[in-house]
């Protein structure tokens, strides 16, 4: 048996672009209107872009508003986010090319706190893996 055509209207494009603002997942509109969401994606890809670009307009504004209307969560958020202000942590104060240096690889071991042996040997191993990352860096 052959697939019913998908019919697209303006109720449907308003529909989806409203949902695609939401936050609704493609797979969920899709399943919403009885669609694949290849072709969801495929017909109303405009709709779709349009609708996250438009929500994020709005809550932009909002954000900017509460930010020039004095609330202090907003203009910080602002500023980290769209201005790249960070807060600077004590170690650094030092040069850039040592901190650069030292957020370029990190190890996380898991570690549950339920086992002591457990626990003692990753920090063993933690040890010993920077001791040669900083014997590496070292050397010429």
């Amino acid at each position: 048996m052959a697939r019913r055509a998908f019919a697209v209207n303006d109720a449907v494009r308003e529909k989806v672009r409203h949902l695609a603002g939401l936050g609704v997942a493609q797979d969920d509109i899709a399943r919403i209107f009885g669609c694949t969401p290849k072709t969801l994606r495929k017909r109303l890809r405009a709709e779709l872009d349009c609708g996250v670009a438009e929500a994020n307009a709005m809550i932009s504004g909002s954000l900017f508003a509460a930010a020039k209307a004095g609330n202090i969560t907003a203009q910080i958020f602002w500023l980290k986010t769209r201005a790249r202000w960070r807060e600077e942590r004590a170690g650094d104060a030092g040069s850039p090319a040592a901190d650069s240096a030292s957020n370029a690889e990190i190890l996380m071991l898991p570690d549950n706190c339920r086992d002591p042996e457990l626990s003692e040997a990753l920090r063993d191993a933690q040890n010993k893996y920077f001791a040669t990352k900083r014997q590496r860096r070292r050397l010429p």
